[in-house]
């Protein structure tokens, strides 16, 4: 395999921050000899995670083995995971908040056509459904936990208790239709063709859909780590990797 030099647009905080949390890790657990420095390991982890460099590829640019690529990884995505706000967390934020958007994304995945629940029939592919809240300004709050594609946004926002928590804490959210049955705070367009909507109806849905347009903001930051565009991994690893890739990015924008 041949190896070249690459570049990686990740802020150099990401790595500082990274490789000190690999650097607590070891001094707890003392270990002493490791194939690659806490560095190293912390520059490998953001290749995959940014550039979804696959493991072999890795391997043959750090000179390590895929297994010890594979444990690399999931170590650094166990402990960036643990560090991810909650839902809870999350809402007191949004609590200091104008208001907060919501919408929901599918990241795609490798599946065949037999494993339907994880078919999105709004998007015609397989994938997960994850939750995203941001700021007024599009800024990105939080993630959820990955559902199966199949699932549909609003129901994925009561399984997490999103709105629930918003409503508790009174804190106003724009949504899409896709929420359109969502009670409490939740604030959706009139649904209906646009031809049948009154004059005063379609200014609001205008309205709405200018204030709640900043949410695709981010969604682009949280897919901007590409290894989220196209996951080739278990379905269980998923909610993991999108809470590391959510406390690296809080944590470089800090």
């Amino acid at each position: 395999m041949l190896v070249y030099p690459c570049g990686l647009d990740v802020s150099s905080r990401s790595l500082t921050f990274l490789a000190a949390r690999l650097r607590e890790h070891r001094r707890r657990i003392g270990s002493r000899r490791r194939r690659l420095p806490v560095g190293r390991q912390a520059l490998l982890v953001l290749a995959h995670l940014r550039n979804g460099t696959t493991y072999a590829q890795l391997a043959a640019g750090f000179e390590v083995g895929t297994s010890t690529v594979y444990r690399y990884i999931n170590e650094a995505v166990e402990l960036l995971a643990v560090l991810a706000p909650t839902l809870d967390e999350a809402v007191r934020t949004a609590s200091r908040k104008a208001y907060v958007l919501i919408d929901g994304t599918l990241l795609p995945i490798d599946r065949i056509a037999a494993d339907r629940p994880f078919y999105s029939g709004k998007h015609k592919k397989h994938g997960m459904n994850v939750q995203v809240l941001a700021d007024p300004f599009g800024c990105l709050l939080w993630a959820s936990p990955a559902l199966p594609g199949a699932v549909h946004d609003v129901r994925a926002a009561r399984q997490h208790g999103i709105v629930d928590a918003l409503t508790e804490v009174g804190s106003a959210c724009w949504a899409d239709k896709g929420h359109r049955v969502a009670v409490g705070t939740v604030r959706t367009p009139y649904w209906g063709r646009w031809a049948t909507l009154s004059a005063g109806q379609q200014a609001v849905n205008r309205s709405h859909v200018k204030i709640r347009a900043l949410v695709e903001r981010a969604v682009a930051i949280l897919k901007s780590w590409r290894l989220l565009r196209k996951l080739r991994c278990s379905t269980t690893r998923i909610t993991g990797l999108v809470q590391a890739v959510l406390a690296l990015h809080l944590a470089s924008s800090a």
